[in-house]
């Protein structure tokens, strides 16, 4: 890949709207991924391998946990910071800000939220430096959007629970040491418990051929007759809205992310545009190429204002997960039109690994999909407009 010669585009000067915090935290992320994620991303994702040597900057800049108290381990930063950070790690790529994102949302945010005292001390502070990495075990091969249907389950044996079953889709899973799955018990309720590595009959095979988030390491989650300490029981909240809630922090955390892609997109398209010469100017003088390049733009200012405001929301605990899931299922549907609309702008070029576009453009089709289908998420907006949940008519009607 090329010299990264990356300027963020901010058509509404959005910054003015940002404290100096939040600019503190988004130029270190930004300066991060220039230096250490764009040199070696376009080879990691030809190769099929997560690029281990980055756990450790990932860290640095606060990706993992950066709003869990500083006295676990975290960054204490709000929810705007967040944002921003998986923002910049997105702009570098989609795969790598999955690591960050389930590391923070889905492992630390159930952690903190729904474990004990004992608990968070004891595997907070080493998710928040890197030194331990997580996934999260809720999708199962027969139970993707249905997360209700699982058929993992544990079982009271006295003294520890026996767990069977198996999740797949799962990013990090690997090389995680701990994995925070969601089983059924003897009553048919959901509960959220830490599975760790090395406990026999739990095994994470890698998943192979992926053409999306080539960059990431992705894995299923087997469980054969595996011992869990009652200690490894999340205590403080249980039913399917527990690992709803991580998923409305990991959604939230997409809905910021899926910008920095179109961004990124953009940016290149916009370059290339004014370098690119045919018919002796550059193919920016044309009004076909500012059509595609002013709805780019427009698109992501649009997306950028969705966000901050989510993100206001979420300082304030009012943001709603109906809301959430419009912004994650808008920006992702908007990033992948910039990507698409970005790489015919590149021509032939646009395919290469010379440019991040393509690279963009097969992730987001993952991203569009994990944490709640594009279509889900619409459905979750119209039941919450309507205020009626959908059922299917009889034959009769």
């Amino acid at each position: 890949m090329s010299q990264d010669l990356y300027q963020a585009p901010d058509y509404y000067q959005l910054d003015e709207l940002l404290t100096e915090e939040h600019l503190l935290v988004r130029d270190a992320a930004r300066e991060w991924v220039k230096r250490s994620v764009s040199p070696i991303i376009e080879e990691a994702a030809q190769q099929a391998k997560f690029p281990t040597s980055i756990i450790s900057g990932l860290a640095e800049i606060g990706a993992f946990g950066p709003y869990i108290p500083e006295e676990y381990g975290g960054a204490g930063l709000d929810q705007i910071s967040y944002g921003l950070i998986m923002q910049e790690i997105e702009r570098g790529d989609s795969g790598v800000r999955s690591t960050a994102s389930v590391q923070s949302s889905l492992v630390m945010y159930p952690i903190y939220k729904y474990g004990n005292e004992e608990q968070r001390k004891k595997y907070l502070p080493k998710l928040a430096s890197g030194e331990m990495l997580g996934c999260f075990g809720l999708t199962e091969p027969d139970h993707g959007s249905n997360p209700g249907g699982m058929v993992t389950n544990i079982k009271d044996k006295g003294d520890y629970f026996l767990l069977n079953g198996a999740k797949m889709w799962i990013s990090n899973a690997p090389f995680a040491d701990i994995a925070v799955v969601w089983a059924k018990n003897e009553e048919g309720r959901i509960k959220g418990l830490i599975v760790e590595r090395g406990m026999e009959g739990f095994t994470t095979p890698e998943t192979h051929n992926k053409w999306s988030l080539r960059a990431s390491s992705t894995g299923e989650l087997i469980f054969d007759n595996v011992k869990i300490p009652k200690e490894n029981i999340l205590p403080n909240k249980d039913g399917l809205g527990a690992p709803l809630g991580c998923l409305d922090s990991a959604r939230y955390g997409i809905a910021w992310g899926a910008i920095g892609a179109a961004m990124d997109c953009y940016d290149t398209a916009l370059r290339y545009a004014k370098q690119r010469i045919q018919f002796d100017k550059p193919i920016a003088g044309t009004q076909l190429q500012q059509k595609k390049l002013a709805e780019m733009i427009t698109e992501i200012t649009k997306a950028q204002l969705l966000t901050w405001r989510l993100g206001v929301l979420k300082n304030e605990n009012r943001a709603t997960t109906a809301q959430i899931s419009m912004a994650k299922r808008n920006n992702v549907d908007m990033a992948l039109n910039i990507a698409r609309e970005a790489r015919q702008v590149l021509g032939a070029m646009g395919i290469t690994g010379e440019y991040s576009i393509m690279r963009h453009m097969m992730n987001l089709e993952s991203v569009v999909t994990y944490e709640g289908t594009h279509d889900i998420h619409l459905l979750i907006t119209g039941m919450d407009i309507t205020c009626l949940l959908y059922t299917s008519p009889s034959p009769r009607d």
